[in-house]
C-alpha cells in the first residue's frame, strides 16, 4: 500500500509540511491503538489530511494538537461504528498485526528506557485486547491521557465532556487496566524462551513444550470469516502444547521467519509467498503466559504496510 502524503500548505509554509509529515508514525499509532486496524488507521490519517487542506493554518498554533483532535475524533466514531461487528465476529477478534514500531520523530524521543518499554508493551495484544474491555471513550482518554501524554483540556473537546470529567474517565480505566495488565520479560530474555518454544514445537516435542509454558496459558487465534481458527480460547499447558504440535505437522511445508510482532517476539509463517499467520508470544517470569495468532487474511493485509508507527 503506498504511503500518504502530507496535504498541500495552503499557508504555503514548508516547515508546516514538515510538521504534517513528522507527525505521522504517532498518529497511525494512535488511531490503531483506538480501532486495533492498521490499514483504518491509515485511512483515518488520510482523512484528517484531507480535512487539514480546509484549514487555514494561519489560525492553527499547534497543528500537532489540531491534528491529534482530528484523528481521535474519527478513530472514536471508526470505534463507536465497529462495536456491534465485534460482538457478532467469528471466533475471538484480534488487532490487526503489525511487524515493528518506530518512534514518534516530531518529538523527542523518552529518555527513559521505562518510558520506552510503556510506548512498546501499549501495543502488544494483551494489552490492546486489555483496551477492549473499556468503553470507546474510556479506550481513547485512557490513550491519550496516558499513552501520548496528551493535557485534559485537550481530551475533553474530541470526546464532548469536561477536562474534570476526563481526569474521572482517565483514572477509572487506568484502575481497571492496571488491574489486569502484566510486566512482560524484556525482548532479549523473551526471545531465547520463544526460539526455544519454536524448535520445540517444530521437533514435535510435546513434554519440552509444555515445560515452557505457564499454567495458567492461553492461546487465542483470530481466523475471522475466511480461515480456519479455534472458535474460543484454548487454555492449559497440555491443550496449548498440543495445539501448537499437531498444527507444526499439518503446515510443515510453511516457511517460518523470526519477528516481532506488536512489540513482542514471535513469527510470520508464509505459504509461498503470501504471509499464512502471524504470532506474537508473551512471556513473563521467563514462562509463556500468552500466544496470539493471527490466520485472518484480510487482518493479514496489514502486514504490507511498511510506513512507521509509533
Amino acid at each position: 500500500m503506498p504511503s500518504a502524503g502530507p496535504p498541500p500548505d495552503a499557508a504555503g509554509s514548508g516547515e508546516l509540511t514538515e510538521v504534517l509529515t513528522a507527525a505521522r508514525p504517532w498518529l497511525v499509532g494512535l488511531a490503531y491503538r483506538i480501532t486495533g486496524s492498521r490499514l483504518d488507521a491509515e485511512d483515518i490519517v488520510q482523512e484528517a489530511w484531507l480535512r487539514a487542506r480546509q484549514v487555514d493554518w494561519a489560525t492553527v498554533e499547534r497543528p500537532e494538537a489540531w491534528l491529534t483532535t482530528v484523528v481521535s475524533r474519527l478513530a472514536l466514531d471508526h470505534l463507536r461504528s465497529a462495536t456491534h461487528r465485534r460482538e457478532t465476529y467469528v471466533g475471538p477478534w484480534l488487532p490487526e498485526p503489525v511487524r515493528a514500531t518506530d518512534l514518534d520523530r516530531a518529538q523527542p524521543s523518552p529518555e527513559d528506557p521505562a518510558d520506552l518499554a510503556e510506548l512498546s508493551e501499549s501495543l502488544t495484544f494483551g494489552f490492546l485486547r486489555l483496551l477492549e474491555t473499556l468503553s470507546p471513550v474510556e479506550r481513547v482518554v485512557f490513550l491519550l491521557a496516558e499513552v501520548f501524554d496528551t493535557p485534559y483540556r485537550e481530551i475533553a473537546p474530541v470526546v464532548e465532556r469536561s477536562p474534570e470529567t476526563c481526569r474521572k474517565i482517565a483514572s477509572r480505566a487506568r484502575r481497571h487496566v492496571r488491574s489486569g495488565r502484566v510486566r512482560h520479560d524484556p525482548n532479549p530474555e523473551a526471545e531465547h524462551v520463544v526460539v526455544a518454544l519454536l524448535a520445540a514445537v517444530s521437533e514435535g516435542d510435546v513434554d519440552r513444550v509444555v515445560s515452557l509454558l505457564a499454567e495458567d496459558v492461553v492461546l487465542v487465534s483470530d481466523g475471522g470469516e475466511h480461515a480456519y481458527a479455534a472458535r474460543f480460547p484454548i487454555r492449559g499447558t497440555d491443550r496449548v502444547a498440543r495445539l501448537m504440535v499437531n498444527l507444526a505437522r499439518r503446515y510443515s511445508d510453511l516457511r517460518v521467519e523470526l519477528a516481532t510482532i506488536n512489540g513482542e517476539p514471535g513469527m510470520v509463517g508464509f505459504a509461498g509467498p503470501q504471509p499464512f499467520l502471524t504470532m506474537s508470544v508473551e512471556v513473563v517470569g521467563g514462562e509463556v503466559h500468552a500466544v496470539h495468532a493471527v490466520v485472518s487474511p484480510d487482518k493479514l493485509a496489514a502486514l504490507d504496510v511498511t510506513t512507521p508507527i509509533l
